[in-house]
């Protein structure tokens, strides 16, 4: 049975309130930063063109495809208060704290108000919730949206229902993975066979209506709904730029390139790693196994109650439909892409260790413990920084480094690689004051740093970067065959160091700098060495 809300649960008014204070709070030191990654590369400039043209479809960047709702919100707020990265990191936590305030909502709808409690907090502290909160990307939106479309879907509303997950698809096409598959699963319970005894895996509620006789066909019509807004929205961007899922690197990147089955149950596996064991995930998820070894706990002689199980399996659905999807089509395989479906493994490890736990308060405690500690220590595995405060880290590198390049050599030409191509050339991302000429590589492995040297006449600098985070002694060290498959389906790299790209380049490290694994170095090109190479050529 769904637990309904009762007199005690507090107002959403005073929930989102004290959710955005806490959040705020906790990222008041990221506010200021500059655009890191993605955001420099995509959501920024396509915001910015909405903001200043009126454009859904960026022209300063290649459209990818993406719907326009989450970069309308950051120009909205751009056009009342200003351009700034406190305005926009300001604009995402809002629409942070509603997503966990969805996350509430949904919880106290499934079991209660305590396992609500618990399971927003952890959600709001687990590490890629919280770095995502304030940067200027899709995905966490889309997953509170979807939050907010499983609560109406438990709640038999069908208006809402289309309203939450229209607005969801619209945020990330991606989101319709979870309106379809309960339509899916709301079609298996009319004609699976034998429903008449499997029936109560499709009753969410008790009383006269429940059972298979009541699911009426506006569940399925009004998670259906949300295919309408997203083909509309499809099909104006083909109409503007001629092609439907994003200019053509884009989808050959994501869908095309990754329809292999070994790089399928590869990408699986990590999914599933995302999905329950991700950056301390896992200290939740085995506390939950360990307690489901444990009796529940009696309160006045009756068993805790548990989520329903047609609730549990709803969740289960969406969570299956999400890292086979996700395992199929996507290129790089990003933690930020599971982001609504965490919370609901959240939601019921949380539950379980409430049922069946006496002290289960220190349990969670202990398990909000890990994922701070998850903030700042980077683990022994590859991991995105964006996902911990790693991505500080790099953003600071970055200031440090163009600052010094700019300073330093104002009219230079300086190879490098995206996104700091973008961070030298667009003054408006935060890191330098006026654009710099840059000669872009795609990143720095021995084969592009020595494609580079061939034409080194025609840079006079190189900013050189790790562009993704290495562990000294990972755990697959030893395991060769590993970055060999990494290699093959994942496009991975290993980044020369900078004294060794400086000797392949022909300069010398004149500014380096290193925070915790990641690092970033100017190269001064040896004008002399240049020189003598052009005129005897070897």
């Amino acid at each position: 049975m769904i637990s309904p809300i009762g007199s005690s649960s507090p107002h959403p008014a005073l929930v989102f309130a004290v959710i955005f204070v806490a959040i705020f709070l906790l990222h008041i030191p990221l506010l200021q930063l500059p655009y890191f990654w993605d955001e420099a590369g995509y959501y920024i400039p396509a915001a910015r063109d909405l903001w200043l043209s009126g454009s859904l479809i960026p022209h300063t960047t290649v459209s990818n495809a993406h719907p326009p709702l989450v970069l309308a919100w950051i120009a909205l707020w751009w056009k009342g208060v200003g351009y700034a990265p406190v305005v926009t990191r300001s604009a995402m936590l809002v629409i942070a704290a509603f997503s966990l305030l969805g996350v509430f909502r949904l919880a106290e709808r499934a079991a209660n108000l305590q396992v609500a409690i618990a399971s927003t907090f952890c959600t709001a502290l687990y590490p890629v919730y919280f770095a995502q909160s304030s940067l200027a990307q899709v995905d966490l939106a889309a997953a509170g949206l979807t939050f907010w479309g499983l609560s109406a879907y438990l709640e038999e509303r069908p208006i809402a229902v289309a309203i939450w997950f229209s607005l969801a698809t619209l945020a990330k096409e991606t989101a319709i993975l979870a309106p379809v598959a309960l339509a899916s699963w709301e079609i298996l319970g009319f004609w699976m066979p034998g429903r008449d005894s499997l029936r109560g895996l499709w009753e969410r509620a008790d009383g006269p209506d429940s059972g298979r006789a009541a699911r009426p066909a506006w569940r399925v019509v009004s998670l259906l709904v949300p295919l309408l807004p997203l083909a509309l929205w499809y099909a104006y961007h083909y109409a503007r730029t001629g092609y439907v899922f994003g200019n053509p690197e884009f989808f050959r990147y994501n869908v095309a390139a990754t329809l292999n089955p070994w790089r399928f149950l590869l990408a699986l596996a990590l999914r599933l790693w995302q999905a329950f064991g991700y950056l301390h995930l896992w200290v939740l998820t085995v506390g939950m196994l360990l307690a489901m070894f444990l009796p529940p706990i009696k309160d006045n002689g009756r068993n805790r109650p548990r989520i329903a199980i047609p609730v549990q399996l709803i969740f289960l659905v969406v969570v299956t439909a999400y890292v086979v999807t996700m395992a199929l089509i996507g290129g790089a395989v990003l933690a930020r892409y599971m982001l609504p479906v965490v919370p609901l493994v959240i939601i019921v490890a949380v539950s379980t260790l409430r049922r069946r736990l006496r002290y289960w308060l220190a349990a969670v405690t202990m398990v909000a413990v890990a994922f701070v500690v998850a903030w700042f220590w980077n683990p022994p595995y590859g991991f995105s920084p964006e996902d911990t405060f790693a991505y500080r880290d790099y953003v600071v590198l970055h200031q440090d480094g163009e600052r010094f390049l700019e300073a330093r050599y104002p009219m230079a030409h300086a190879l490098t690689a995206w996104p700091a191509a973008d961070e030298l050339t667009r003054p408006w991302l935060g890191y330098v004051t006026r654009p710099v000429q840059v000669v872009r590589i795609e990143d720095f492995s021995l084969e592009e740093v020595l494609s580079a040297a061939e034409f080194r006449s025609h840079f006079e600098v190189a900013l050189v970067f790790s562009t993704k985070y290495e562990p000294v002694h990972s755990l697959l060290d030893h395991w060769k065959a590993w970055e060999d498959l990494k290699r093959r389906f994942f496009g991975f790299h290993r980044d020369l160091p900078p004294v060794a790209a400086a000797q392949i380049l022909g300069g010398r490290v004149v500014f380096s700098e290193e925070r915790k694994g990641q690092w970033i170095a100017v190269i001064e090109m040896e004008q002399d060495e240049v020189q003598s190479a052009e005129v005897n050529p070897q």
